[in-house]
């Protein structure tokens, strides 16, 4: 049974549609990438402000919403008083402290 027919089943009544179900094998789908449970939500942004995010993101060669849960996380940490920095920061601190300051 292909897609439409399967539509027309579905809309008819019929009930051939759990023994196409049962028939097929299940999905393969993509693992987690967390052992954590994670949660949807919607955030509205302005277009110059995702667009400014999907630029960074991609420059770190990670996702948007990977990039957006991690400065939420820093953002939380720096509430609660723990330490998390990426190790780029670390890099340009270290980077800035050891250039010679201007007399």
């Amino acid at each position: 049974m292909n897609r439409d027919d399967a539509t027309r089943q579905f809309h008819s009544g019929g009930d051939r549609l759990a023994e196409l179900i049962d028939a097929n094998p299940p999905a393969d789908l993509p693992a987690p990438d967390t052992d954590s449970p994670m949660v949807s939500r919607s955030v509205r942004l302005p277009l110059e402000t995702y667009e400014r995010v999907r630029a960074v993101a991609d420059a770190r060669g990670i996702g948007v919403t990977t990039l957006m849960r991690q400065w939420i996380e820093a953002g939380l940490a720096d509430l609660d008083d723990s330490a998390t920095v990426s190790l780029a920061d670390v890099r340009r601190a270290l980077a800035a402290l050891s250039r010679p300051t201007a007399a």
